[in-house]
């Protein structure tokens, strides 16, 4: 049980990170908040997407598909990066100990994307303009499992969103802040998508959007959550980050010189 307070809005929680038993297996938040999130994202996208050219069965197999090798690339990603956590290959397998990563993630539901589209004959970047304000929900809501887990925080703040973790000083909420700017990211998608001037373009958006907000959210991270490149220096995913943004610009300035014939 940890005590969980947002001193200054007056907020005192006691959270467990379980949610329940099942004999005697424990059942946490975590797990059931990352579904709920994948599913309100599903459905979202299902009732949407028939008027933009895509069946809800493709998108529900591209959902599933993406969960499944999402969690692998989730997991593969995490432990290339932390093999020094490990003692054995089988330490590696057990997911349910903790050690995913976010980008991993995206990359896995990406690749399992494109492998699907390409058997099904279907346009990888029609597809993607579909899903991706499901992948924004899911990953706004997702990110409350690491509030019940009370992890994922940033350094000590006197903000008024300041969080305390059993008793300590205030931090920063990060959970709170992805989340945020993922439905601030979700509303400005959903206004402008259907200006799209080319085919991808709500897609690059996602990518843009998300490093963005994780380039600067990774630098306030407490460092005992940072997956270092450079030790105290560079972060794995503040890398990751800066290529999102760097490479959303170039595609979105390439796609838009072509639309346009230049």
């Amino acid at each position: 049980m940890n005590v969980i307070s947002f001193p200054r809005l007056g907020i005192h929680l006691n959270i467990s990170p379980v949610a329940f038993h099942i004999g005697a297996k424990e059942i946490y938040w975590y797990a059931l908040i990352i579904l709920a999130g994948f599913f309100l994202g599903a459905l979202f996208v299902t009732l949407t997407c028939e008027k933009r050219g895509i069946k809800k069965d493709t998108v529900w197999d591209v959902a599933l598909y993406g969960l499944i090798f999402g969690i692998i690339g989730a997991r593969i990603y995490y432990v290339l990066f932390a093999l020094d956590e490990f003692d054995s290959l089988l330490d590696m397998l057990k997911i349910y100990n903790g050690g995913l990563a976010i980008y991993g993630g995206i990359i896995g539901a990406f690749l399992s994307t494109y492998v699907y589209c390409r058997k099904k004959k279907l346009s990888m970047l029609a597809v993607a303009d579909v899903c991706v304000p499901g992948l924004l929900i899911g990953q706004a809501v997702g990110r409350y499992g690491n509030f019940t887990n009370a992890e994922v925080y940033g350094g000590e703040t006197s903000s008024i969103l300041g969080m305390s973790i059993n008793g300590a000083a205030p931090v920063h909420p990060l959970f709170l802040y992805e989340s945020l700017w993922n439905l601030a990211g979700l509303a400005l998608m959903l206004a402008f998508r259907d200006k799209a001037k080319f085919k991808g373009q709500t897609f690059v958006f996602y990518i843009f959007w998300y490093s963005l907000g994780r380039l600067f959210l990774e630098g306030m991270r407490d460092p005992a959550y940072i997956l270092y490149l450079i030790p105290g220096v560079l972060g794995i995913s503040q890398l990751v980050a800066a290529i999102g943004v760097i490479g959303s610009v170039v595609f979105f300035v390439i796609m838009l010189k072509r639309k346009n014939g230049v």
